[in-house]
């Protein structure tokens, strides 16, 4: 791997700038095209423009059949590691090609054809990764629905994909119970005003179902049937403009907002930041610690490890309590692994259970390489505690559902820069990223404002909502002409890194003041006896606003909440001044989260406002922000 000081980073991204469309023209040579581009970027196509028009590929044959055809069909493609279950499997790539042709007819018999949705409703199990690329390797759509999802959210996303056929496991397994899915898909079948033409379900010995006469299928039973009729599927020709996924946002209430991804430019840019931002060669192992639910599942558990013919795990389990905070390093260990993405709440809730980190000693990990951080901020503690336990690089970067890939990093491929705590580092190809006013004006280097990019966005992002391309513009480019808007708040110092603060609500107004929870954070998160904490606004008739910190405490010995909770003011107030008005911190037992792993800042501020709120459907634990408003309640405040 490059050091610093042979990064080659500076000229990569001027290469890009001087010409992006002789750029992602060469990044494209990476990929088996049917029909090679008429145009790398067509400005007067879509939204803003669209890449790679006029070609054609499929990307199943671009992930799975193009590494059989050179030679590698034995190599792993997946390795499905359960420690729910004690389940674990490795699927090779001429396996992952049998199983992707079969299930490919099996669709083809239930009716789905080329440019049909396909909602997959499942957990993270081999099959739900076979699903994927089987509806990829004959032209379908497929609108990956994270498993066990409340029924009221299954029935807005079917009504809105209107998908021919929804392919479902029985249950999910979480560490204490089992989750079963088919009452929630049958409910949610039942409540959509659009109905699919049939169901296809993976039946687990943990949960079985019972099926619908005349709507559903057992998955195993039709695979076998197609098998020994000698079926399967092969790839069909795909325009590059054409969409492989509909991606519903978290949290979106009426109206879903789908992020479509189309095939083309996916692959060119999933290819390109294998090599260049993870540094990643054909034939590692890369863990993406992720759920096929979200972006990062769909992008680096599935696609990317594929396209780049690396072996990529598919793992059903938790980093602490399956069974112990030593999970992440025994996977890493057994299986090899290079490379770990993984989001900072789940090694926040290592150094919680585990603060000296003695599960990963005696595990061998020579050859893992690197750390990857990204979903939230990663505050400068945590990055500080893994670099020093684990003893490689930890590289935070940021990106979102929209991009489908990161637009800032530090990239491992080109030589490292140097680390910025705080920071993902420095934008990547194809992404100009600007500070703006509110007036869409640039700000100077270190001054606050709202983080915008330059269109037109790079492959890879999202051209368009689903079927809505008014409420694309209204909610992403309207704010700003000219400009995608991140809605992310922060900053770039005078070497062109990038801060990224918090989302632009999470930026306080007090006495005048704009303030980032992002940057107190980071000050609460460095106090010793501090595992993690989220810090929102309150409404306040003096100030405004004034910060209201949530601190959950580390495991084991230590002082009492109330004497800690006075020495983070004092942190704050030594830290960031004053005008902070910093004076309320708040001992809980857990912050409330989505299953993604992201703190529900916003409606943490809606019970201390009194103002109105609901149970997100993304929750991973109701209870927790019950037990929030309970202890609000004790201190006044909700």
């Amino acid at each position: 791997m490059q050091q610093s000081g042979t990064s080659r980073y500076a000229e990569t991204y001027a290469l890009w700038r001087d010409d992006p469309s002789a750029f992602w023209g060469a990044a494209a040579k990476d990929i088996d095209w049917i029909r090679p581009a008429a145009t790398v970027f067509d400005p007067d196509a879509g939204v803003y423009g669209r890449w790679f028009s006029g070609a054609s590929a499929n990307t199943c044959h671009n992930a799975v059949d193009r590494h059989v055809a050179a030679g590698r069909g034995a190599q792993a493609a997946l390795i499905y590691d359960s420690p729910v279950t004690g389940a674990k499997r490795t699927i090779s790539y001429a396996e992952l090609q049998d199983e992707t042709r079969v299930l490919g007819a099996v669709l083809a018999d239930m009716g789905v054809k080329k440019g049909d949705r396909v909602v997959i409703y499942m957990p993270m199990v081999s099959e739900a990764v076979i699903a994927m690329l089987a509806c990829a390797r004959i032209g379908a759509i497929h609108s990956v629905v994270f498993g066990g999802f409340a029924a009221k959210e299954l029935a807005t996303r079917i009504e809105d994909a209107e998908p021919k056929v929804i392919l479902a496991a029985s249950c999910g397994i979480e560490p204490s119970r089992v989750v079963a899915y088919k009452p929630l898909l049958d409910l949610a079948i039942t409540m959509s005003a659009f109905k699919p033409d049939g169901c296809l379900v993976l039946q687990r010995p943990e949960g079985p179902c019972t099926l619908v006469e005349g709507r559903d299928l057992d998955w195993a039973a039709s695979c076998a049937a197609a098998r020994a009729a000698g079926k399967g599927a092969d790839c069909v020709e795909v325009a590059a403009t054409d969409p492989l996924y509909v991606l519903y946002t978290s949290g979106t209430t009426g109206k879903p907002k789908g992020v479509v991804r189309d095939s083309g430019g996916h692959m060119v840019a999933l290819r390109w930041s294998m090599e260049n931002l993870y540094g990643i060669a054909p034939g590692e192992v890369f863990w993406a610690a992720s759920d096929i639910g979200w972006v990062v599942g769909h992008s680096y558990i599935v696609y990317a490890p594929l396209l780049m013919g690396c072996t990529s795990i598919v793992y059903e389990g938790k980093p602490v309590g399956t069974p112990d905070p030593g999970a992440f390093w025994r996977v890493i260990e057994e299986h090899k692994v290079v490379a770990l993405f993984t989001a900072p709440t789940a090694l926040r809730a290592i150094k919680k259970e585990d603060p000296d980190c003695t599960f990963r000693q005696g595990r061998d990990m020579g050859h893992f390489r690197t750390l990857f951080l990204a979903g939230e901020r990663a505050d400068p503690d945590t990055v500080k505690w893994a670099e020093e336990k684990l003893g490689v690089p930890v590289v935070d970067h940021w990106w979102q559902t929209e991009t489908g890939w990161a637009i800032a990093g530090n990239p491992v491929g080109l030589g490292l820069l140097p680390v910025k705590l705080g920071s993902p580092t420095v934008p990547m190809p194809g992404y100009d990223v600007q500070i703006v006013d509110e007036a869409a004006k640039p700000v100077p280097a270190g001054t606050m404002g709202s983080i915008v990019i330059k269109l037109p966005l790079p492959p890879g992002c999202l051209p368009t909502l689903w079927q809505q391309d008014e409420r694309f513009t209204e909610s992403y480019l309207a704010d700003y002409p000219g400009y995608y808007k991140t809605a992310d708040a922060g900053f770039m110092d005078d070497d062109g890194y990038v801060f990224v603060m918090g989302r632009t609500d999470d930026i306080i107004n007090v006495a005048g003041h704009r303030l980032s929870t992002g940057g107190m954070e980071e000050v609460i998160a460095s106090h010793p006896d501090v595992a993690e904490c989220a810090v929102i606004g309150v409404k306040d008739e003096l100030k405004g606003e004034v910060p209201c910190g949530f601190v959950v405490l580390k495991a084991g010995e230590r002082r009492a909440p109330d004497v800690i909770e006075k020495e983070l003011v004092g942190l704050v107030r030594d830290r960031i001044g004053p005008v902070a008005a910093f004076k309320l911190a708040v001992t809980v037992n857990r912050l409330p989260k989505t299953r993604s792993g992201k703190i529900l800042r916003g409606t943490m501020k809606k019970i201390a406002d009194h103002d109105a709120w609901s149970m997100p459907a993304t929750i991973d634990d109701p209870v927790v922000l019950e037990e929030i408003e309970g202890v609000l309640k004790e201190r006044g405040i909700g």
